[in-house]
């Protein structure tokens, strides 16, 4: 494992314990060797863990596209930023690069960036760990959501335990660390004539 993408908001939250895990994150990741990818401004979480990241010598590489690079405010720090020209190559990158996803607390954009991280995971795109930093609680709505999903027939059990998630960076690091893929089923079944 060389590299993690974090998805994570480009505001930092009402919460200083969003901006406390940012940093805690960064800081792990740096102590271990792995590299950071994200989104690539400097504005709320973003800037916070990739600030985190090199203030402990660690390295990070940035993808945005060129619609948002004056709007989240490019990282003037990090030497690798790949600019690209949409979201969806955004992601590509993001994900080609990355040997396993966190998703911490953000917006509409980390929630879609989280999910089609997952659904990748469900089809067989990726065997990689997808991971909810769950800082103070902050995606328990999203993960009863999934739970009731579950329950009411639209996802696999064995689908919804591709949700991992943990409250702290260090948990979340351990997560990733004994990862191993699931053994997934088929993700719709067979049509019956």
């Amino acid at each position: 494992m060389k590299r993690i993408c974090v998805f994570c908001g480009s505001r930092r939250g009402e919460r200083p314990a969003f901006a406390d895990s940012a940093r805690e994150l960064g800081q792990a990741l740096a102590a271990r060797d792995l590299e950071l990818v994200f989104g690539g401004g400097h504005v709320g979480l973003m800037g916070v863990i990739a600030d985190a990241v090199l203030d402990a010598g660690g390295r990070a590489i940035g993808v945005i596209p060129h619609a948002l690079v004056e709007r989240e405010l490019m990282h003037p720090r990090v030497p690798d930023i790949r600019i690209v020209d949409s979201m969806h190559e955004r992601k590509a990158l993001m994900a080609e690069l990355s040997d396993a996803f966190i998703a911490m607390p953000g917006g509409l954009g980390t929630l879609e960036e989280f999910f089609e991280a997952l659904t990748w995971s469900q089809l067989g795109i990726h065997a990689k760990p997808v991971v909810l930093l769950n800082v103070g609680n902050y995606f328990d709505g999203l993960l009863s959501f999934v739970g009731k999903a579950a329950h009411e027939g639209f996802i696999r059990a064995e689908h919804e335990s591709l949700i991992l998630s943990a409250p702290s960076a260090t948990e979340v690091m351990r997560q990733i660390e004994s990862f191993s893929p699931p053994n997934t089923r088929r993700w719709t079944p067979r049509p019956t004539i």
